[in-house]
């Protein structure tokens, strides 16, 4: 089992409601969302999604006119306290792995922190004592 999970990304428009219309479309379908990240620039905005059931939520979103698609991310449970982000970020730095971005999340009662990166993250982030959540925990 890989312990790369699934996003989803999906362009929205930048205008009032277009947010409201995606989580109501994955709530009416029973698709928990785990982590929501959006980023707008003038004309849309990038909304990257970690969810129970990212195949189900692809073809839902599609359904309502959206353009989803999916991508790899590492999702690593990191110690609620103070600089434990960075030791995540070090242990990675330690090992030549970049980092194309990441944002926070809460999982099962854990602080989770979504990665991309490549799939060596996972190994590095192992080795150093973390633990890289896996698709089936979110569901």
């Amino acid at each position: 089992m890989t312990s790369m999970i699934d996003q989803l990304t999906v362009f929205i428009e930048n205008k009032t409601g277009r947010l409201t219309a995606l989580c109501k479309a994955l709530g009416d379908a029973g698709i928990n969302m785990n982590a929501l990240s959006v980023a707008d620039t003038a004309d849309y905005g990038v909304a990257r999604i970690i969810c129970s059931d990212p195949t189900k939520a692809a073809e839902v979103l599609s359904d309502a006119g959206f353009r989803a698609t999916t991508t790899k991310v590492v999702a690593v449970e990191v110690p609620d306290t103070p600089g434990a982000l960075a030791g995540v970020f070090a242990a990675l730095e330690d090992r030549g792995i970049n980092v194309q971005y990441s944002y926070c999340f809460s999982a099962n009662g854990k602080a989770m922190d979504a990665l991309k990166a490549p799939e060596e993250a996972i190994a590095a982030l192992s080795a150093a004592g973390y633990s890289v959540m896996h698709q089936a925990d979110l569901a």
